[in-house]
């Protein structure tokens, strides 16, 4: 009599079609959550990186001016199309960057804004500093210099003279970044004694 062998087959169980789409389908939602926060994030950080440059060229054009007993400006230009703020000793003009002047230069999507950002459509209302008796702030449509003694100025070739102190009003220089797909805002501000800090937009108010 022959024996007969049965012959088993193991059966191993993987992903069905529907479970890899299900499982694709998290992921998709996930990373569109994810991404624009960690696109906000990035922004920030370098709008707030170029922020603390043009800090400190405004701080280094100050003790260049102390030093030299002259007066200094900062100014803003472009370098092999790059949007760039640099230093100018103000006694040889207000011509472009000359080397090896001090400057700083921007980078990707963060440039310095046209000015004061107006409050509606979307833009933030301009910074107000703390104490301010309504006199308003200087903006990136001015001219920051300082004296020979290292004092703020607002530095007009068409006043006599040029560059008084105290200025009439404090500074506020801005930055805004596309980055994200939205605009983000940054300010270098500069107070009449000279003190700098910088303040961000954070979608409700300046900090």
């Amino acid at each position: 009599m022959r024996k007969t062998r049965k012959i088993c087959f193991r059966t191993e169980s993987g992903f069905s079609l529907v479970e890899l789409l299900i499982v694709v389908f998290v992921v998709l939602v996930i990373g569109a959550m994810v991404i624009p926060n960690v696109l906000l994030a990035v922004t920030n950080l370098k709008l707030r990186a170029s922020a603390g440059d043009l800090s400190g060229l405004i701080q280094q054009a100050r003790i260049l001016a102390a030093k030299n007993n002259a007066p200094f400006v900062v100014l803003y230009g472009t370098r092999n199309g790059a949007q760039i703020a640099y230093i100018r000793d103000a006694r040889n003009g207000f011509g472009g960057y000359v080397t090896p002047e001090p400057l700083v230069e921007f980078s990707g999507t963060t440039v310095p804004a046209a000015g004061a950002p107006s409050g509606s459509g979307g833009q933030p209302s301009p910074y107000v500093l703390a104490g301010d008796t309504g006199t308003g702030s200087y903006d990136n449509t001015n001219t920051l210099g300082y004296t020979g003694r290292g004092l703020p100025c607002n530095y007009d070739t068409t006043a006599t003279p040029p560059c008084s102190t105290p200025p009439a009003k404090y500074f506020v220089y801005y930055l805004s970044d596309t980055g994200s797909g939205q605009t983000r805002w940054a300010g270098v501000v500069v107070t009449k004694s000279g003190r700098c800090k910088i303040v961000t937009w954070n979608g409700a108010a300046w900090n």
